[in-house]
């Protein structure tokens, strides 16, 4: 599984972390930028730690799982 997590800082100085699953494999930075930047713009999301006004950080983590056979 690939979940890009977009961090972003707050009108309160706190840190906001969006993650999103799923994500598409061919990402980049750049379009990663945008988004967050449209996200800010917009002031679509809100919550305990205020509005979202700047960008922190963004990664993508990937996961994978196995199965344990219980003999």
């Amino acid at each position: 599984m690939r979940i890009l997590e977009m961090s972003f800082s707050t009108v309160l100085g706190k840190t906001k972390t969006i993650r999103v699953y799923e994500a598409k494999a061919a990402l980049t930075g750049a379009a990663v930028a945008a988004c967050m930047d449209n996200i800010i713009a917009k002031n679509i999301f809100s919550g305990a730690g205020g509005e979202l006004t700047g960008k922190v950080k963004a990664q993508v983590i990937t996961t994978s799982s196995a199965d344990l056979s219980l003999v």
